[in-house]
């Protein structure tokens, strides 16, 4: 097969920018901190409600101004509901599913989780402003998956 000049002037460009576009988006996800997710943080996902710290979900103070927010995800809904928390305050989600896939979205933060049943999935986030902030469901988890949600009020 025989190719042109310039054809193969364009190929060899096409193919550089492949590979660069590769490599930088492999330096990104180093860079970022960007990892597979692990299963190391497991929990068996039919006794969620007999596991602590899953068998008593809420905020706990684990530090000057840090807290760890415990969550369970089930069929519509997320427990505890409507949880109060400090302004200003560092929160470390710690969320699991004992049913099936949920999702955990706080919209206008990075928030944003998929639950796994039996999956321990963290995320920390601080809330700045006070207000009250919406929790999620974007991942479809079944019939009234558009009713499930829950509340964030930060004071």
């Amino acid at each position: 097969m025989h190719l042109h000049r310039f054809e193969k002037i364009w190929l060899l460009f096409g193919g550089g920018v492949l590979i660069l576009f590769i490599v930088l988006l492999g330096i990104n996800a180093y860079h970022s901190g960007m990892m597979p997710p692990s299963d190391l943080n497991t929990i068996d996902p039919t006794k969620v409600d007999q596991t602590p710290p899953f068998d008593k979900p809420g905020l706990v103070k684990v530090g000057d101004n840090e807290y760890d927010l415990n969550m369970t995800s089930f069929a519509f809904g997320y427990a505890p509901a409507n949880v109060e928390i400090p302004a200003g305050a560092k929160i470390n989600f710690h969320v699991t599913s004992k049913d099936v896939v949920h999702g955990f979205e706080i919209p206008g933060t990075a928030v944003n989780m998929m639950i796994l049943p039996g999956h321990i999935s963290t995320v920390t986030h601080t809330f700045d402003k006070p207000g009250e902030y919406l929790i999620l469901c974007n991942e479809y988890c079944g019939i009234a998956h558009e009713k499930m949600g829950t509340q964030i009020i930060v004071k």
